[in-house]
């Protein structure tokens, strides 16, 4: 089943253009099976997910963007902002202590620079650099296709995973409507759940799909 693990809507992410409605209707009319919501520092309760999953009759799951000192995040498990989370291995604590995950998004920012990588071996070291970064070893997988990202900064994403043979993931990180259904992730048992979510993500079954 086709899941996007990365999604904004307006007010609970401020850059976004969408309402959480929008943004539900537009996955839901494009053939994806869910979506979570991953606004920034920013948590659904339970309550309010369950009542946009039955006003659409599709599966909505719960998460969050969390902005750290060494790039952002996609957590699944928390249900709130603690202090100290902009730290990689604060964060990685409290979603280790609540049965969470942690997907690293859009790994090329802060990693690769076009114009550089443009120069014998350059990109080869930027791959070197990050391929040695603890950040990503903090994480049960690495979005390899962010909708987002162009075709040069995603194959960035690609080969680093590659080079790190690690779970990789794809999410639209959708802040506008037309921004919907570019990517997801594949999943290859059922997710009904945040619960089974969690479970997938850490047993890394899943793949990204590139949907255009």
């Amino acid at each position: 089943m086709l899941i996007d693990l990365h999604t904004h809507s307006y007010p609970h992410s401020d850059d976004s253009f969408m309402s959480v409605d929008e943004l539900i209707e537009g996955s839901k009319s494009l053939g994806l099976d869910g979506i979570c919501l991953t606004d920034h520092d920013n948590f659904w309760t339970d309550e309010e997910v369950d009542s946009l999953s039955r006003k659409h009759d599709f599966l909505v799951i719960p998460g969050c963007e969390i902005n750290t000192d060494a790039g952002h995040v996609l957590v699944f498990g928390l249900t709130g902002y603690t202090f100290g989370m902009h730290k990689p291995e604060v964060l990685r604590e409290y979603v280790e202590r609540a049965g969470g995950a942690m997907i690293a998004a859009h790994p090329y920012r802060r990693r690769f620079l076009e114009e550089p990588a443009e120069k014998p071996g350059a990109r080869d070291e930027m791959l070197e650099r990050a391929g040695g970064d603890e950040f990503f070893q903090m994480c049960q997988g690495i979005e390899a296709l962010n909708g987002r990202g162009l075709e040069i900064q995603n194959r960035f994403s690609l080969d680093l995973c590659g080079r790190m043979s690690v779970n990789m993931t794809a999410g639209s990180d959708a802040h506008k409507v037309e921004q919907i259904g570019t990517v997801a992730t594949e999943f290859e048992r059922p997710v009904s759940c945040l619960k089974e979510l969690i479970k997938e993500l850490r047993d890394g079954r899943y793949r990204p799909v590139d949907l255009r």
